[in-house]
């Protein structure tokens, strides 16, 4: 069996031989080429983190690792060695691919918890997407750490949603975009109405149990959040945009949420789960009669009356007493859609009740 280090790498194709000679960089100068795209950036330093972890890899396994070529995989091994990594291969039967005994990357800027939290973070990423990217990420981040990808981890994130089917290739066609700086073109529904949006993305956000983009907006002159779900027939564009200084979008709930009424409600016993669930358990006190006085902040009344019709005959509002009229008013008309529809079958059964009472 022939070995090689760096300089002088060995690759077999078949049953063909031949020498790749990769003389390490000088100190200062770029460690990958400066050719390399992203994703080639990302499946080099993947390879290295797999190259730590591992005694000795094969060509075939890191090319189905990362679904590529072999030959595709030979040359991230010749690039990882320009790099000054000093990787040696062999061929023969227990040939492979493997770093220099010796060879350690420093490791010490996180500990094991705060990798488990980021990698927890970051799995919960592919159940989302549907894919392993986020896995492969993992594996970079834990080279050499193999406890922190054991099964017993005690934190586990699903961001997987009920339109997860729709909303994955959504989310893959915006990281695209983001990522190749293409504007992103699509049919908006909102409560002001509805119309075609362009924007430059710049964000994807998992904010408030909903995946929403950030992006400067062609027809408001600004950035704008839109929420992915009330997105149609999205595109990706030809047109190219230049980074612009992004501001960090507030979504503080005074800035995405401002109060402008505060409403006094009481609730039946029943409706306790959900304020907690929703609100939080300060948000009521308990009254000596088991009923629970609830006291929170809405931004109008359309949202206000939509959440608490939710509730049935378990919710009375009491303050502000000028909306009592309103609530009351619809729920009458509310009451009146279904009067109508049965309107035929009342007459019906008062007919039948008074052909009972004759006798006849």
């Amino acid at each position: 069996m022939q070995s090689r280090l760096i300089g002088k790498m060995e690759v077999r194709h078949e049953n063909e031989e031949s020498t790749l000679c990769s003389e390490g960089h000088g100190e200062g100068e770029n460690l990958l080429p400066g050719s390399a795209g992203p994703m080639k950036i990302d499946r080099l330093i993947g390879i290295l983190s797999i190259l730590l972890q591992k005694e000795k890899v094969t060509a075939p396994y890191l090319a189905d690792k990362f679904e590529v070529s072999r030959r595709t995989i030979n040359r991230d091994i010749e690039a990882l060695c320009k790099a000054g990594i000093p990787i040696v291969t062999s061929q023969g039967q227990n040939g492979g691919i493997w770093i220099m005994e010796g060879y350690r990357v420093d490791r010490t800027l996180l500990t094991s918890s705060e990798l488990q939290a980021i990698l927890a973070g970051l799995k919960s990423l592919d159940s989302v997407s549907g894919t392993n990217r986020y896995q492969q990420l993992m594996e970079k981040l834990s080279a050499g750490t193999s406890s922190t990808l054991s099964p017993g981890g005690h934190i586990l994130i699903d961001l997987s949603s009920w339109y997860k089917d729709s909303l994955a290739p959504k989310i893959a066609q915006i990281q695209e975009a983001i990522e190749a700086r293409r504007k992103i073109r699509f049919f908006y529904v909102s409560p002001q109405g509805q119309g075609e949006r362009q924007i430059e993305p710049y964000l994807l956000v998992f904010q408030w149990t909903s995946w929403y983009v950030w992006g400067y907006c062609d027809a408001r002159q600004d950035y704008r959040l839109f929420k992915l779900n009330r997105i149609l027939d999205l595109e990706k564009t030809s047109e190219t945009y230049e980074m612009r200084e992004v501001p960090v979008p507030d979504f503080t709930s005074e800035r995405i949420f401002p109060t402008n009424l505060d409403v006094t409600i009481l609730f039946e016993s029943q409706a306790k789960w959900r304020l907690i669930e929703e609100f939080g358990v300060d948000s009521f006190k308990e009254q000596p009669d088991g009923k629970l006085l609830f006291h929170f902040g809405f931004t109008d009344r359309e949202n206000l009356f939509s959440w608490l019709l939710g509730f049935g005959n378990q919710a009375e509002l009491l303050e502000p007493s000028c909306l009592r009229a309103e609530l009351k008013a619809l729920v009458e008309q509310v009451g009146a859609k279904y009067r109508e529809d049965g309107s035929e079958e009342d007459k019906e059964e008062q007919e039948r009740n008074e052909y009972g009472e004759r006798g006849e």
